[in-house]
């Protein structure tokens, strides 16, 4: 009895599979996508500590109406990163307003604009496959909904490169030409001089090995070309510097420098990334392309001689390997590092598609991802994935005359979801506060609970709770 039911299963998984090989069913797949990254953008709070983080900036930007000097705290200013990004959600805050969604809007509508304009390099496919490819990555569809500077970073990235790309392919300057430099000119406002780091490279690497040095230089339109990046970019830099001292020193010298080459650097004010040993980067690569790394690795070693005898291809491929290659020596690094590869990743499978072995299973297995995580978050079987990650669940809804308070050190979801109400205390002040007992909450988290003195718990009552946190007020 066990065979046909088996026999029936896998009939139906191939049906599902045909249904997704499908081109007529390309469009479906991908506003699909992009309706499932919607879904969990709108159900999913904020997230400790990064994407809070940006979020609760981007909401202070608003309040504050200050858009030139990015603030992590009232009064404190970030140096961190530029703005790019947080002008696009300070943005959608001010417009719609700032429930998660729409904090994390301007980057599923940036994914979805990179999906589509990659539907112009497709092989014998439809319009829209590139896109699905390219939202099947797990990486990349994970940041289609995520608060950080990553996807700006990497949409200014791919401007930078496919700009140079479609340039010299012409016999004299094009728009395109002026696109490169806006493309570095948005990378400085997005992430800073990384944007040159991993574009100019990769860039005289394929020249180099092509021959293309002097089509490349000829067809630059370098003196408007240049003062684009700059208009775009020197005044902010410039008004940063003059309206927070220290800012240039910090950003320049500490992110693009100590932290690149000293993990133990002790100017980060901010305390991550962390350590990571040697080559990691590698790993993350792996990982968070898979399946499709599976693919790509066994058409680099199937296809190399076509692929390095192919000035379009060895393009992709030194774009792609280039950033991970650049962060191998480097042991302060996160999985987002290697995102800005992720666009020559979609390139290089779509180029080969017609030739892969095994579609139906790759793309399954790349849309059967977000398909599993979206039955995981509709089924509440998820929620405890997340819902000990924010601060959301302890702090909404509390009422709102009543002072909040934290001890030690506020979350970034607490200040974001009680709209900066939040205020730090220190054991001094709370035990002030325990004499006077006045109607107020406590944020504590549980491992600072279980350091705190008998006298000073049993005068606490538990109020909400997590894993890691807790709510407390006053026993009367």
């Amino acid at each position: 009895m066990e065979r046909p039911i088996e026999n029936l299963q896998t009939l139906q998984m191939k049906k599902i599979l045909s249904i997704l090989s499908n081109e007529k069913w390309h469009p479906f797949l991908f506003w699909g996508l992009v309706l499932i990254r919607g879904v969990f953008n709108f159900s999913l709070p904020l997230m400790d500590k990064t994407e809070a983080r940006y979020a609760e900036i981007a909401r202070i930007m608003v309040e504050t109406g200050d858009w030139i000097v990015p603030h992590i705290d009232y009064g404190v200013p970030f140096w961190a990163k530029p703005p790019l990004s947080t002008w696009a959600s300070a943005l959608s805050i001010s417009v719609f307003g700032d429930h998660a969604f729409f904090v994390r809007l301007p980057y599923l509508l940036l994914a979805v604009f990179i999906g589509l304009f990659l539907g112009r390099y497709q092989k014998k496919n439809t319009f829209y496959f590139p896109g699905i490819v390219l939202l099947s990555l797990p990486e990349f569809y994970l940041h289609a909904g995520v608060v950080s500077t990553d996807l700006f970073l990497s949409f200014s990235v791919g401007l930078v490169l496919l700009s140079f790309w479609e340039a010299v392919q012409k016999e004299s300057s094009s728009y395109w030409g002026y696109l490169f430099f806006a493309g570095l000119g948005l990378g400085l406002l997005a992430k800073g001089p990384i944007v040159a780091i991993l574009t100019l490279p990769p860039i005289g690497l394929w020249c180099v090995f092509t021959g293309n040095i002097k089509r490349a230089v000829v067809t630059a339109p370098w003196v408007g070309g240049v003062i684009i990046t700059l208009v775009l970019s020197l005044p902010w830099y410039a008004f940063a510097e003059w309206r927070s001292p220290g800012f240039i020193d910090y950003f320049i010298v500490g992110e693009h420098f100590e932290r690149y080459f000293n993990s133990d650097w002790k100017g980060d004010k901010y305390g991550f990334p962390k350590q990571q040993p040697l080559g990691i980067v590698w790993l993350f690569f792996i990982a968070f392309v898979l399946p499709w790394s599976v693919l790509l690795i066994r058409l680099i070693v199937k296809k190399w001689k076509q692929i390095k005898g192919n000035p379009w291809t060895l393009f992709l491929l030194i774009w792609m390997i280039w950033t991970p290659f650049f962060f191998t020596s480097s042991k302060s690094l996160i999985h987002p590092y290697i995102l800005p590869s992720m666009i020559p990743v979609a390139l290089m499978i779509v180029f080969f598609w017609k030739e892969v072995q095994y579609k139906k299973t790759y793309l399954g297995i790349g849309i059967g991802i977000p398909l599993a995580l979206f039955f995981l978050l509709m089924s509440g079987i998820a929620k405890p994935l997340y819902v000990n990650n924010t601060d959301k669940y302890l702090v909404t809804n509390l009422r709102p005359e009543v002072p909040v308070y934290s001890l030690d050190q506020k979350s970034y979801s607490s200040q974001f979801y009680t709209k900066g109400k939040i205020q730090t205390i220190d054991l001094n002040f709370l035990t002030q506060l325990i004499q006077k007992k006045p109607v107020a909450y406590i944020r504590i988290t549980n491992k600072r609970w279980n350091s705190l003195p008998l006298e000073i718990r049993t005068q606490l009552y538990k109020f909400r709770e997590n894993r890691k946190t807790s709510i407390y007020t006053f026993k009367k």
